[in-house]
């Protein structure tokens, strides 16, 4: 079975507790062999890319998004590092969502983030992104209910729009424990290379738990589509997080079906031109 398959959210109510963070679907070997996996995944992944970029510089209209979200501490800069770290930086766009600005604010949610969907031949990445305006947004009370019931609705057709005209979204939830929040934030604590990742607003965040929980089992149900799907990423051990997430996009990437452009003109006459110039 595909990790695809593995770690797609099913139709239905979703229940995250009853995910365990910590386990890892579709590998069976530790942290060594899933580091070696990892990079096992690179030379392909970094080829799959180099495709998609040459199919977009000859007219090709595809690119790929991948969206990434969970609780603080659940590792989307690792996934950064260990994964979008394989690519040509060259043909990446990388947004993150910060708080919305008086401007945004003045627009629709998904206004900001309609200026910053990936180009044709890109791989586009949402470090956050237009969900947080169902998270946050919901758990926050940043926004009327019947507002934020409207969001998921728009969410769907705004993707629906994006894989029709030509975007392959690949979307993953980091699942964590609150056990193992708290103990990412104490080693931050410890650690004065890491104490400015550190934010005592973290701990008013992990005192609305369960409340976040619970919106992202909403949000996960109610906007895993066909069109573009949800994966939950048990993400305790980061090693399997970042294989699952290469594994992901290698298998969003073989579903393109790419290839190298066919050149417009002829090869071996070109030869001769360029020997004779």
């Amino acid at each position: 079975m595909s990790i695809s398959d593995l770690l797609r959210v099913n139709p239905g109510p979703i229940d995250l507790g009853a995910i365990a963070p910590e386990a890892t679907p579709g590998f069976e070997g530790d942290k060594a062999a899933g580091k070696e996996a990892l990079k096992a995944l690179a030379p392909r992944l970094a080829e799959l890319q180099e495709m998609l970029s040459a199919e977009g510089y000859v007219g090709g209209e595809r690119k790929l998004l991948l969206v990434i979200q969970g609780m603080d501490t659940s590792g989307k800069g690792g996934v950064l590092n260990d994964c979008v770290g394989i690519f040509d930086p060259g043909g990446i766009s990388l947004k993150s969502f910060k708080k919305p600005t008086k401007e945004e604010l003045a627009h629709d949610f998904l206004w900001r983030v309609e200026k910053v969907v990936p180009a044709a031949g890109y791989v586009g990445i949402f470090d956050r992104s237009h969900y947080e305006d169902v998270l946050i947004g919901r758990v926050r009370q940043l926004a009327e209910p019947a507002e934020i019931e409207r969001r998921y609705a728009a969410i769907n057709d705004f993707e629906q729009r994006l894989v029709e005209q030509g975007t392959t979204i690949v979307k993953c939830m980091l699942h964590i424990s609150k056990d193992e929040q708290c103990s990412r934030l104490l080693a931050r604590l410890d650690d004065p290379t890491k104490q400015w990742k550190y934010k005592p607003a973290d701990v008013d965040e992990r005192a609305l738990w369960d409340q976040y929980q619970s919106a992202y089992g909403i949000a996960l149900e109610r906007c895993s589509t066909d069109a573009a799907p949800w994966y939950v990423v048990p993400s305790n051990k980061k090693w399997y997080r970042s294989w699952a997430i290469a594994t992901l996009l290698v298998e969003a990437f073989e579903s393109m079906k790419l290839d190298w452009p066919t050149p417009s003109y002829d090869v071996e006459a070109e030869k001769k031109r360029v020997a004779q110039s």
